[in-house]
């Protein structure tokens, strides 16, 4: 009977033991994937920022253009003509 109590013994210490390696391996593991994911995340956040940066350089210009059309169909004064005025004045 010792025997077969001994062998249990064993059994059960040989499979916590599994048990122990096989969670450190996956929490390992598990470990790895979160640094990967963070990095990813943070990638991701700096080109959505690069991305946003260059839409609002593009974004800029075109609003100038459209505001200098608008500008240019109300025959509104710019600035460069009332400089020339006051210049052609004297002033």
């Amino acid at each position: 009977m010792d025997s077969k109590l001994e062998q249990l013994f064993y059994f059960a210490l040989g499979s916590a033991l599994a048990v122990k390696d096989k969670l450190e391996k996956n929490s390992e593991e598990l470990k790895a994937w979160q640094e990967k994911a963070e990095e990813n995340a943070k990638d991701f956040f700096s080109d959505l920022a690069e991305r946003g940066e260059k839409e609002k350089h593009s974004f800029k210009e075109m609003m100038t253009d459209v505001l200098k059309e608008v500008v240019a169909d109300l025959d509104l004064a710019t600035k460069a003509d009332l400089e020339k005025l006051k210049k052609d004045l004297g002033h």
